[in-house]
């Protein structure tokens, strides 16, 4: 696609539609002069390069990466219109839209009925989720992986039901003997499942999860968030057997109460398109409000009957729709890129394996690669935390040949599962940890290894890399808590990161 051209297509779309009602001059209130415009947005361009590069494969530290073009264009030109898909006279054109997208995603995970809308975040499709858990089943509460998102906690704080975190194997899965225990209780009333940790990348066993709920007739919500469009290669046998994808948690998604998926994570759409789907029609019931001066055309139901959000950006429907007349949601389509960040993860996988100055944490189950640099045994958490650190820092730093990941803390209990050998000095320590989200990925695996391995071996020959933190403290207690801002470091030669700057944890 020749961006350009279209985006300059786009800007044409709102024009010619807008002389059909006659001419308009703008209120003398919003004219700018050119000259000044120009002097704000140099200004505005110079800022904008105080960023990381996300469109690049050297960029492999957290779940970003830039929307399709035809996202773009899509969204540019729907924006001009600037339509709010909250009610159907807020947006036709875009209303129509979404719910068609919202189709493909339920055919996507096999839903047989359903209701759903997009949202501006994960956060909020969770949320809502949560909600009507709430109100299905009052009094009770929610039970999800101690390796689920950070929100699922607050958002149960939010809504005044009882969270209960479940313990995870040693793959970072919700342990389904654990979530029995707390089920007896009868002290919940919905299960969430994660399809990819924001952390690990793991699949909570879906289709166990299910069967067990149902004996106890909970409710289950899958929060696919990150790992949704994965499902796409789980609906080929043979493309999943090739990946080492494992079909069963994916296929019994059909079979849940609920389910969330963030387009602008794999879907190639800009922030913030989330999606929330149910596969009740009727949920919509706890949603009732009255709102007699928004609803007054026609429509079988307005998306703002079935949300807790009011005004959503119509052009995040446009954005999508475009992107899926190209890029359809099936293994062939959207999926092929997919298949390309994991073949990445297996890859680089393989190569720390054989590696001596890397060791896998563990293998991945999506396209999140996590390892630490092997120093020298008997190795310690406090070793590995600090020669981490050291990657991470010099990577980001280095003028002349970048590389950007993040790190993910992990205590001395989980570390110990995967890896018992390591002596346990301190609370925990940060691995490092790769999100390979872009298929550009695939053709980078050697370089970003190599790049790694060379910093890694670095790091464990240098005394201040080696026993950097005292035995017995917890290594990142005093480093910037996981927030979910956005990095605040650039690609410019001028600027060196900080600790303030170091990315960690994923955020939605």
């Amino acid at each position: 696609m020749d961006l350009r051209y279209w985006l300059g297509r786009a800007a044409e779309v709102a024009e010619r539609w807008g002389e059909r009602f006659g001419p308009l001059e703008p209120h003398p209130s919003h004219l700018v002069d050119e000259a000044d415009f120009a002097v704000a947005f140099e200004r505005f361009a110079k800022r904008l390069e105080h960023n990381y590069p996300f469109f690049h494969p050297r960029y492999a530290g957290q779940m970003v990466k830039p929307p399709h073009p035809a996202a773009m264009v899509g969204y540019l030109a729907a924006m001009r219109f600037n339509p709010n898909n909250h009610a159907y006279e807020g947006g036709p054109a875009t209303n129509e839209m979404e719910r068609e997208c919202v189709a493909q995603l339920a055919a996507m995970f096999g839903l047989p009925a359903h209701v759903g809308h997009l949202t501006s975040s994960g956060t909020i499709a969770n949320l809502e989720a949560l909600y009507v858990a709430r109100q299905s089943h009052p009094g009770l509460g929610v039970a999800y992986s101690a390796q689920a998102h950070y929100t699922h906690s607050r958002m149960c704080h939010v809504l005044g039901i009882e969270g209960h975190a479940v313990a995870a194997d040693a793959e970072g899965r919700m342990d389904v003997g654990a979530l029995e225990e707390v089920l007896r209780t009868g002290r919940v009333g919905t299960v969430v499942v994660t399809c990819g940790t924001t952390g690990l990348g793991a699949v909570d066993p879906v289709h166990e999860v299910v069967a067990l709920a149902r004996r106890h007739g909970v409710r289950v919500h899958v929060d696919a968030a990150y790992g949704g469009f994965f499902a796409l290669l789980a609906s080929d046998e043979a493309l999943a057997a090739s990946l080492g994808v494992e079909r069963a948690p994916w296929l019994a998604i059909a079979g849940c109460d609920s389910v969330t998926v963030d387009p602008h994570k794999h879907g190639l759409q800009p922030y913030g398109c989330g999606a929330v789907l149910f596969a009740d029609p009727g949920i919509g019931r706890h949603f009732a409000h009255d709102s007699p001066y928004t609803y007054f055309t026609d429509a079988e139901l307005h998306l703002g009957e079935i949300s807790l959000e009011c005004s959503r950006a119509g052009a995040s429907a446009a954005a999508l729709w475009l992107t899926l007349q190209l890029l359809p949601l099936s293994s062939q389509g959207l999926g092929a890129g997919l298949a390309a960040s994991r073949r990445a993860a297996l890859a680089w996988s393989e190569l720390i394996d054989s590696s001596e100055e890397l060791t896998l944490y563990q293998r991945p189950q999506l396209d999140i690669v996590t390892s630490f640099p092997a120093v020298a045994g008997p190795p310690s958490l406090s070793a590995i935390d600090a020669a981490g650190q050291f990657v991470l820092r010099q990577g980001m730093a280095d003028e002349a040949d970048p590389v950007y990941l993040s790190v993910l803390r992990v205590d001395a209990a989980d570390f110990a599962r995967r890896h018992p050998g390591v002596r346990a000095d301190a609370g925990g320590a940060r691995v490092l940890r790769s999100v390979l989200i872009k298929p550009e990925a695939e053709g980078w695996v050697e370089p970003l290894h190599a790049r790694v391995a060379a910093l890694a071996a670095r790091a464990v020959s240098l005394p201040e890399a080696a026993g950097a933190v005292p035995a017995g403290a917890v290594p990142g207690a005093a480093a910037p808590s996981a927030a979910p801002a956005a990095p605040a470091a650039v690609s410019a030669p001028s600027f060196t990161p900080s600790s303030a700057d170091l990315p960690e944890e994923s955020a939605r």
